[in-house]
């Protein structure tokens, strides 16, 4: 029987969480393709995968999932891949070109805009090369290594670190994505899998110190950053864990998509397993 099939990204931020698929065995027992976010969650819904890490936003428009527990993509405050470059203040901004890589992250600029600086704007979905997506737009949102390849000194332009802005205003940390599974796949999985434990085994080995001073040295090159800037991304920007805190913004996140219409309704978070809120550290 073929193993279950995952959906992963091929982001720098998935990196730990991936660690034990792509360095140790845990890969032998999954069908794995690598994709951007919004497609992991097209995935999904389509029935070509099984398990996919994807955009909080997604899991309330995919009926069928669970949520793997006590792991996520967050940030506790600046995120450092979430970027609006604007050529004006984020006041003034009227149009916006939103890279067609993210869900959530496009839903966050939504519901900032709309809750926050005076109402809706004008979004475009764009490819991200950031010079095209100016050229007829205000502001252009960034996710990912491409915004992680902008340098934070850039006078050029206004640089706004959305999970910075979301905490600002909301007191809130933010969940960008985590693991779901259809439910329809578990019969499939093999007896005695545990596939809470796999994913939570592979986070904690990816983000020891040895292996993230591999993933530094790996990734730097692939970005052109320094591997100081991949260090700090792992281990100060960006938080692997669906604690209390997160599961607090993830909710208040949803809820206010609701509000502003880009959700039907708030979804009820259903995990599976038990779920027991982990760490709280950055």
């Amino acid at each position: 029987m073929p193993g279950l099939r995952i959906s992963a990204i091929s982001f720098l931020n998935t990196a730990p969480l991936m660690w034990d698929f792509e360095h140790g065995s845990a890969g032998e027992d999954f069908e794995i393709e690598y994709t951007i976010p919004s497609q992991c969650a097209a995935a999904l819904a389509a029935n070509r995968a099984d398990i996919g890490i994807i955009p909080a936003i997604a899991y309330a428009q995919i009926p069928g999932l669970v949520i793997l527990p006590n792991i996520a993509i967050a940030s506790k405050d600046r995120v450092r891949s979430i970027l609006l470059v604007s050529k004006k203040r984020i006041e003034d901004v009227r149009t916006v070109a939103t890279d067609t890589s993210s869900r959530t992250s496009v839903a966050l600029t939504q519901v900032l805009f709309a809750k926050f600086l005076g109402g809706h704007r004008e979004f475009t979905p764009h490819p991200p090369d950031l010079k095209e997506m100016l050229k007829h737009h205000d502001a252009a949102l960034l996710i990912g290594d491409s915004a992680l390849q902008i340098s934070m000194h850039d006078r050029q332009y206004h640089l706004y670190d959305l999970g910075h802005d979301w905490h600002t205003l909301t007191g809130k940390p933010f969940v960008f994505a985590f693991w779901a599974v259809r439910l329809d796949a578990l019969h499939r999985q093999p007896e005695g899998m545990n596939l809470i434990e796999i994913f939570q085994h592979s986070r904690d080995h990816g983000l020891s110190p040895a292996n993230i001073e591999v993933l530094a040295k790996e990734w730097a090159p692939r970005l052109g950053i320094t591997t100081s800037e991949v260090t700090t991304y792992l281990t100060e920007n960006i938080h692997y864990y669906l604690d209390r805190e997160n599961h607090a913004g993830l909710q208040l996140f949803l809820t206010y998509a609701h509000e502003v219409g880009l959700i039907p309704a708030v979804p009820e978070l259903r995990f599976l397993g038990p779920v027991a809120f982990g760490s709280t550290r950055k």
